[in-house]
């Protein structure tokens, strides 16, 4: 290839000026017929290897064609100005290894370590935490409710026409269907711990109300309470509703360890068409809070 490029095809080999050592002449001479000088053009540099090798053997073919056409297009150097408009990406990618990142992290960014689970004993304690709270704020709600409208419901009034007597009932106690003793007529009760019953009685002067009173007394301390020791706890004369009465209250007390004791008032009361109302009150056992709702019933009573 050498002897290609040196040899000169025209004018013919004879005119030919002898090579000189300087290097390639070009194959015309300048116009005029004056041959431009055949001093051989200076080596050009070559770019250094992008990846600091060492520089590949060149022949003189190759020198030759360099000097005659110019360094390869792969060979020139650069401007250092990217070809496209840059994506903003350059200084991400220098500044993190590209070895440890995906090719996506180019575009978008680095992955991020994922938050760390919670325990599951942490998960157990606030779930039950939680179902505590809840079950709370429900109980709450509900108690607060039922006590509202405990405390707005107005209270229970019984009338009794046949008795010839009304009376409020205390909180907590209930209207009863039928009296459990013959010949009353309206009844009420606090669970099975105290009982209130009326029905009508006899014509009474109010001078024999108390024999009156002690009579019903024996009477319903034989047939409810069956004591083996009976006391007399109050025996008096009220005045209830403006309606003149009198009132006696017993304690009656068991020798077997079965029974409590238990209490009963009777009370008798006047009324105007000439006739008298009997009040019954049993408290079984016999406790402070039951003895105290049975006098306010009776002494409410009108």
């Amino acid at each position: 290839m050498d002897d290609q490029w040196t040899r000169r095809v025209w004018p013919p080999a004879e005119e030919e000026s002898p090579p000189s050592g300087q290097g390639l002449t070009r194959p015309y001479g300048v116009p005029g017929g004056s041959p431009r000088s055949s001093t051989q053009p200076a080596s050009p540099q070559w770019p250094t290897r992008p990846y600091g090798g060492p520089e590949p053997d060149r022949n003189s073919a190759e020198e030759s064609l360099t000097g005659l056409y110019g360094a390869p297009v792969a060979e020139r150097p650069q401007a250092g100005r990217p070809v496209w408009p840059s994506l903003g990406l350059e200084s991400a990618e220098s500044a993190e290894p590209e070895d440890d990142l995906p090719p996506s992290a180019s575009r978008y960014r680095a992955p991020e370590t994922p938050p760390r689970p919670m325990p599951r004993w942490l998960r157990r304690l606030l779930v039950g935490g939680l179902a505590l709270v809840c079950s709370a704020a429900v109980i709450g709600a509900v108690v607060v409710t039922v006590l509202h409208r405990a405390e707005s419901a107005p209270p229970t009034v019984i009338h009794d026409q046949i008795a010839g007597v009304a009376y409020t009932l205390p909180p907590e106690w209930r209207e009863g269907v039928v009296a459990p003793v013959t010949g009353f007529t309206s009844v009420a009760a606090r669970g099975d711990s105290a009982t209130v019953m009326a029905r009508a009685g006899d014509r009474v002067d109010p001078p024999n109300l108390r024999s009156a009173v002690i009579d019903l007394s024996d009477l319903y301390t034989q047939l409810l309470l069956h004591g083996d020791k009976v006391e007399v706890l109050d025996d008096r004369a009220v005045t209830v509703g403006g309606r003149p009465g009198h009132t006696r209250a017993v304690r009656a007390e068991y020798t077997d360890v079965v029974n409590e004791p238990a209490f009963m008032r009777v009370t008798l009361l006047t009324r105007p068409d000439g006739g008298s109302t009997v009040l019954l009150g049993l408290a079984h056992p016999d406790r402070p809070q039951s003895r105290a709702e049975i006098e306010g019933l009776m002494w409410g009573a009108r």
